[in-house]
């Protein structure tokens, strides 16, 4: 992941976490912190690539069934300050939603979204906050988090109670951001941002904030912090470490935000989207963006973290963002992995492609 210098505010803002910090490790060769760069097991053709504009340096998926039975494609657009929006069955571009700035509708450096039903909300770095619109017409519905949030990413959500969610956010502050230096080790224990959303039919959606979370001891600290994703059938977050002078990998903490002392072996570059394919109760798999080219799609057993597979795509590089849509379209009966390509475009891979790829066998597959 790419990330571009944050605006004078926001460095300031920063600046203010204190003059005592965690220096980066000490400097060591490539090769000995991150992971082995393998041979895929597969190549997965894609169904679609989209046409691109590199300008508006998309980031993060998500996808919204349409009433019609098919589904759009809602990815951020970093650079650009908006939304751009795709038919997930052919990857034509419908239309762009937004433009730079701090009231409702726009944004500013719009990374992490994530859909709710008819709801989708989106994390802006650089407004620090969340954004909730309402869909299909992207009427705005309120802002959370403006008060706490610092330097937000990732975004993952989860149903708590009737009409009410628990959102979490990461927040990838640092002390310096220029020269990576981290904040105070007491402080990375709100690595993880945690807010209650009521959700009403008219009026603003709104969130609590319930504090934060993230482990402060060496093997478990969330040092630089982006896609988060959970599975409440196994109670795991997959959290992905990006500071590759430690090696990039998944953390796996509990919904409550304890680190379990276990993480994912290293990837070959950063560890970046995190989707959950899950098609029963507690069966499918993980599949984890590795950020090389050609993109390697790491797979996981959903319950034991075992490597199930690699593959990668004909084409596809330099992937940030993925969305995993289970549900089926008329080109996808039994869904497709949705994913960003090298900052400029989007695209799809039939889900029975893959499986058919890595052999894989379990009730995901028809």
């Amino acid at each position: 992941m790419t990330r571009p210098h944050l605006s004078c505010a926001a460095i300031a803002l920063l600046l203010l976490a204190g003059c005592a910090t965690v220096a980066p490790p000490a400097s060591v060769p490539v090769s000995a912190i991150t992971g082995p760069s393998p041979t895929p097991d597969a190549v997965v053709k894609e169904a679609w690539i989209s046409t691109g504009d590199p300008a508006e340096e998309l980031d993060s998926l998500a996808v919204w069934p349409t009433e019609a039975g098919g589904a759009w494609l809602i990815a951020t657009a970093k650079s650009s300050d908006q939304l751009v929006v795709f038919d997930a069955d052919s990857g034509r571009r419908l239309r762009t939603v937004g433009g730079p700035g701090e009231g409702p509708g726009q944004f500013k450096r719009p990374n992490g979204i994530a859909v709710w039903g008819d709801l989708v909300f989106v994390v802006e770095r650089d407004n620090h906050r969340v954004q909730v619109l309402a869909l299909p017409d992207f009427s705005p519905r309120g802002f959370i988090g403006a008060d706490s949030l610092k330097v937000p990413y990732g975004i993952w959500l989860q149903e708590t109670a009737p009409d009410q969610l628990e959102l979490l956010v990461t927040d990838s502050f640092m002390a310096d951001f220029r020269t990576g230096v981290l904040p105070p080790s007491a402080q990375m224990d709100q690595r993880v941002r945690r807010f209650t959303v009521r959700l009403e039919e008219e009026g603003p959606v709104t969130g609590t904030d319930a504090g934060s979370f993230g482990d402060t001891t060496e093997a478990g600290m969330l040092r630089m912090v982006e896609s988060i994703a959970g599975d409440p059938a196994h109670d795991r977050l997959l959290i992905a470490e990006e500071d590759q002078r430690v090696g990039s990998t998944l953390r796996d903490y509990t919904l409550e935000g304890r680190f379990r002392g276990n993480s994912l072996p290293r990837f070959a570059a950063d560890a970046e989207g995190i989707a959950l394919w899950d098609c029963e109760v507690d069966g499918g798999w993980w599949i984890a963006v590795d950020q090389r080219s050609p993109t390697l799609f790491r797979l996981y057993d959903r319950a034991s973290l075992a490597p199930a597979g690699i593959f990668a795509g004909e084409v596809v590089s330099q992937t940030d963002g993925e969305a995993l849509y289970a549900a089926g379209t008329p080109r996808f009966p039994d869904g497709a992995l949705f994913v960003q390509h090298d900052n400029r475009a989007v695209a799809a891979f039939d889900l029975r492609d893959i499986a058919r790829a890595l052999h894989l066998r379990g009730s995901c597959l028809q």
